[in-house]
C-alpha cells in the first residue's frame, strides 16, 4: 500500500495526534540514524540513508498499517516545512560575490542539464513525472530537490526513489571523476572548486570533495552549490505554473496553487538569513531541523516503495541522468574556464 492510498482507509476521526505518533516516532528514529551516518561519513546524505531505511523497513515486512498516518504526515507536511528551512543555508550575498560570469554559466548549465535529461527520459520511455524528478535531481541538488519537485508534480513514491538512486550513484561517481579530471586538465584550486559545486549533485558530496581538495576549493564549491539550491525555487515555480495552466477549471480537478507556499517560505528563509539578523546558533539549529525533517520525509517515501517497480525503470532513468550529468559537467567546465 502506498502512502497516497493509505490516507483513503484511515477514518477521519482517527487522524489525530495519537494516530500520527507511531509513524512519526519511527520516521524520527530513521532521520536520527541518517544524521549520525552523515556526521560520521560526510559524503553520505542523511536523506539517502533515510530513504534506504524506509525501503528496508517495507522489504522486511515492518511497514504496518498503524504507521501509515504518521508516515503520510511526514511525507507531506514535514517535507514542506523542511524545504522552507532549507533556505536558511543560503546567503544571497555570497552568491552575488561569485560574479556575473560564473552565475550565468551555472544557470546555463542547470537549464541545459534539466532540459536534456527530460528529453532523454522521454526518448527512453520514462513517464513524464519520473523524467521530471530525475532532471530536477541532476540539475539542482539531489534528493531534496527531487522531494520538493514532487510536491508540485504527481509522481509516485517509486519515481522519487528512482530519481534519488540515480543522483546518488552519479554524484558518487562524480566525486571520484572530477578531482582526477581536475589534475588531468591542470585546474587550479578555485576553478576546480567552482566546477565541483556546479556539477556534483548532493551537498554532502560537494563538501566532501571540496574539503579533500583544499579550503579554497571547499569555499568556492559550497557557494556555487548553494546557488544551484537557490535555483530550485524558480524551477519549481515554473513547473507549478505549467501544471496549473494545463489543468482545466471545468474538469472537476482542483488546480495547483499559483505559487506553492513552501517555495515562498524557502525564499523568505533565504532572505532572512541574508539580512544577518538571525543569531548563528539559531541558523544552525534551523538548518539541522530542516535536514532532520527532510530525512524523516524521505524515510516515509521510501517505506511506500515497491522495489520491483523501481527496478523496471531504473536503467532508463540512470541513462537519462547520465546524459544530463555529462551536459551539466561539460557546459560548466567550459564556461567557468572562460569566465574565471
Amino acid at each position: 500500500m502506498t502512502i497516497k492510498e493509505a490516507t483513503s482507509v484511515v477514518p477521519a476521526a482517527g487522524r489525530g495526534g495519537a494516530r500520527l505518533l507511531p509513524g512519526l516516532l519511527v520516521a524520527a528514529g530513521a532521520a536520527a540514524v541518517g544524521y549520525l551516518v552523515n556526521h560520521r561519513f560526510g559524503a553520505a546524505s542523511p536523506l539517502v540513508v533515510a530513504i534506504v531505511l524506509g525501503i528496508v523497513l517495507t522489504a522486511c515486512g515492518g511497514n504496518r498499517p498503524w504507521l501509515q498516518p504518521g508516515l503520510r504526515f511526514a511525507a507531506t507536511t514535514l517535507l514542506r516545512i523542511g524545504i522552507v528551512l532549507l533556505g536558511l543555508q543560503l546567503v544571497l550575498a555570497d552568491v552575488v560575490d561569485l560574479g556575473v560570469g560564473p552565475i550565468l554559466v551555472v544557470m546555463l548549465g542547470v537549464a541545459a542539464s534539466f532540459l536534456t535529461t527530460r528529453w532523454a527520459g522521454r526518448r527512453l520511455g520514462l513517464t513524464t513525472d519520473r523524467s521530471l524528478l530525475v532532471a530536477t535531481g541532476v540539475a539542482i541538488c539531489g534528493a531534496s530537490a527531487v522531494a520538493a519537485m514532487n510536491q508540485v508534480g504527481d509522481g509516485e513514491e517509486e519515481d522519487v526513489v528512482t530519481a534519488v538512486a540515480v543522483v546518488t550513484v552519479l554524484g558518487t561517481l562524480s566525486m571520484i571523476a572530477l578531482p582526477a579530471l581536475g589534475v588531468l586538465f591542470g585546474l587550479d584550486e578555485v576553478l576546480l572548486g567552482l566546477w565541483v559545486g556546479a556539477s556534483v549533485h548532493e551537498v554532502g558530496q560537494v563538501v566532501a570533495v571540496g574539503g579533500a581538495v583544499g579550503a579554497t576549493a571547499l569555499s568556492a564549491a559550497v557557494v556555487v552549490k548553494l546557488f544551484r539550491v537557490l535555483l530550485l525555487a524558480p524551477l519549481v515555480t515554473l513547473v507549478a505554473l505549467g501544471r496549473r495552466s494545463g489543468t482545466s477549471t471545468t474538469d472537476g480537478v482542483r488546480r495547483p496553487p499559483l505559487l506553492p507556499w513552501f517555495v515562498v517560505g524557502f525564499v523568505a528563509a533565504a532572505l532572512l538569513r541574508t539580512t544577518g539578523w538571525l543569531p548563528t546558533g539559531l541558523v544552525d539549529l534551523g538548518s539541522l531541523a530542516g535536514t532532520v525533517l527532510l530525512a524523516a520525509a524521505m524515510f516515509a517515501l521510501g517505506a511506500a516503495v515497491d522495489l520491483r517497480a523501481v527496478a523496471r525503470g531504473g536503467r532508463q532513468a540512470m541513462t537519462a541522468g547520465t546524459v544530463g550529468t555529462l551536459v551539466l559537467s561539460g557546459i560548466t567546465l567550459a564556461g567557468l574556464t572562460l569566465t574565471t
